[in-house]
């Protein structure tokens, strides 16, 4: 059973902890355009778990401060992470060297 996912929100910085999967990513989704107000950074340190649908949320909150003129930077990202990004060849996108 999945752990869940929560967040915090600190100033330009949105903390994501727990599991960022298909089965937790929902209340997130519904609260997106309201948390992701005035941010330009996600901290992923503390998530355990990413999965391709976690990732494309990722991608598309990236997207989505793009189109408001805002370089989102996505912090702490492991080696799984990382390893996603390049399976899906998502480099150009989302440069897993520059995903720190």
């Amino acid at each position: 059973m999945a752990e869940g996912l929560n967040w915090e929100s600190q100033q330009q910085r949105l903390i994501l902890r727990g599991e960022l999967t298909r089965e937790t990513l929902l209340p997130l989704w519904q609260q997106r355009e309201a948390l992701m107000v005035d941010k330009t950074s996600i901290d992923v340190a503390q998530l355990q778990r990413v999965d391709s649908s976690g990732l494309a949320l990722l991608l598309h909150l990236r997207e989505q401060q793009r189109q408001q003129g805002v370089a989102l930077t996505i912090s702490g990202a492991t080696e799984r992470l990382k390893t996603l990004i390049t399976l899906y060849n998502l480099q150009a996108i989302m440069p897993a060297d520059t995903v720190s």
